[in-house]
């Protein structure tokens, strides 16, 4: 088997103040393959983003990697000192993040912060990195790069900065490739050109991706493996097909029982009853036990071990 990409093991990640600490990130452990593409599912709240914060190290102030490794090609990102890390971000290690606006400098125009990361990590000139610029905001659906490139990021709409951050992730053409919800401020058309392209890309070359989403259509579509997120655990994790034909936790049943089905008959969908639990606030036993129809006293009272029912199957429930 062909060595891991990216190896995250016993993860876990914290919020602390004075008086107390809490966790929304609790002892994950997953791998990603070349050109491999691993989606991250769940509900908002459930810790998929604050994972991706967590391997990019770029938590907040106020959050900090407790306890676990997270390695790239065998190195231990986690402590590693921030002039080393800055060399693996972009070159190496990209993401595209959720919200394009809050990510994009609102002072600096889409050349300049697009040109940046080429010239610092390829070494090439200022003439070649408006080159290279003009060629992948072209590949994103610019039909006038040099006219994108000299506009501020509040000139473009939200979809249209979108694209200029997959630009920005790709231009160095890196290993790995974390996207948190892509495709959410897209347009159907342009979700379907990023969708395209990033298929593009991996049949170019061993570039691997962690896709963020809670689109399980794009997750059928895109993925090979699916880890299922519930309150900052992993609670299912399988290949896609499998996850589709057989999910075996009742959050991912829940999960799918509320997505609709473009085929077959009409039906009503099934939405998940409650909400997701606060970090610091999670019940005694599962986790998901409070909301789950299929709930019995061992659920409550026992917190289950994430075990493998199936070979290439793990799932987090006693009664899986």
């Amino acid at each position: 088997m062909p060595e891991a990409i990216l190896e995250v093991k016993s993860l876990r990640t914290v919020f602390k103040d004075k008086h107390k600490e809490l966790t929304v990130v609790d002892g994950i452990d997953f791998e990603i393959g070349p050109n491999e593409v691993v989606a991250l599912v769940g509900e908002s709240g459930c810790g998929k983003s604050m994972t991706s914060l967590s391997i990019m190290q770029l938590l907040p102030r106020s959050a900090e990697i407790a306890e676990g490794e997270v390695r790239y090609r065998g190195r231990n990102l986690v402590g590693m000192k921030n002039k080393e890390m800055a060399k693996l971000r972009g070159r190496h290690i990209s993401m595209i993040f959720q919200e394009p606006m809050t990510s994009l400098n609102p002072v600096l125009t889409i050349g300049m912060q697009l040109t940046e990361s080429i010239i610092r990590h390829l070494g090439v000139s200022k003439v070649e990195a408006d080159t290279r610029a003009d060629e992948w905001l072209k590949r994103v659906g610019f039909p006038e790069p040099a006219r994108i490139r000299r506009e501020f990021p509040h000139r473009l709409s939200g979809g249209m900065r979108q694209r200029v951050m997959l630009a920005m992730a790709m231009s160095c053409r890196p290993d790995l490739l974390i996207a948190d919800e892509p495709t959410t401020a897209l347009d159907v058309t342009i979700q379907a050109q990023v969708l395209d392209l990033i298929r593009e890309l991996l049949k170019e070359s061993d570039m691997s991706v962690l896709f963020i989403t809670h689109d399980l259509g794009v997750v059928a579509e895109m993925a090979t493996r699916v880890i299922v997120m519930y309150a900052g655990q992993i609670v299912e994790t399988t290949d896609v097909r499998s996850l589709f034909q057989k999910p075996m936790h009742p959050y991912t049943k829940g999960l799918l029982n509320s997505t609709p089905r473009m085929k077959g008959d009409i039906e009503k969908l099934i939405p998940i009853a409650g909400s997701v639990p606060p970090a610091g606030m999670y019940p005694p036993g599962c986790r998901f036990a409070d909301r789950c129809p299929l709930a019995e006293a061992v659920c409550r009272a026992e917190a289950p071990q994430l075990r493998e029912v199936v070979p290439g199957h793990r799932v987090r429930c006693h009664l899986a």
